[in-house]
């Protein structure tokens, strides 16, 4: 799904890499988001926006980590819980659940996806 990383115990609530700049790499920031208690990453270059969780279409006989579809500005976007797709149980909905509008690109396509998350931290 892009650039989605997991932060590690010894990373965490630490700010990215500033050093990582003198040696003449960009310094990338990410947004970062709590799933099933643990922590993940994703480039903001990548992130639309960020909505609250609710009018979601559901589709049905789809696999159980695809939530539905939302509509979106006209658009069209189908919802992913990654919970669920890595292998766990869905995401139990609570006042901070929100949804990660996220663009993929792929063959110079561009393509949008909600993915459900726990909570935004930064």
């Amino acid at each position: 799904m892009g650039q989605l990383a997991q932060q590690s115990p010894a990373t965490r609530g630490k700010p990215p890499l500033a050093a990582a700049a003198l040696g003449g790499v960009d310094i990338q920031q990410y947004l970062t988001f709590q799933l099933t208690g643990e922590m993940y990453a994703v480039g903001i270059l990548n992130v639309k926006e960020i909505i609250e969780y609710g009018s979601l279409t559901e589709i049905p006989m789809m696999p159980a980590f695809i939530r539905g579809v939302i509509n979106l500005r006209g658009a069209v976007v189908p919802v992913i819980d990654l919970a669920a797709r890595f292998g766990g149980r869905q995401t139990e909905s609570s006042r901070r659940t929100c949804i990660v509008i996220i663009e993929l690109t792929t063959a110079d396509e561009h393509h949008d996806i909600g993915v459900v998350v726990d909570a935004v931290s930064e």
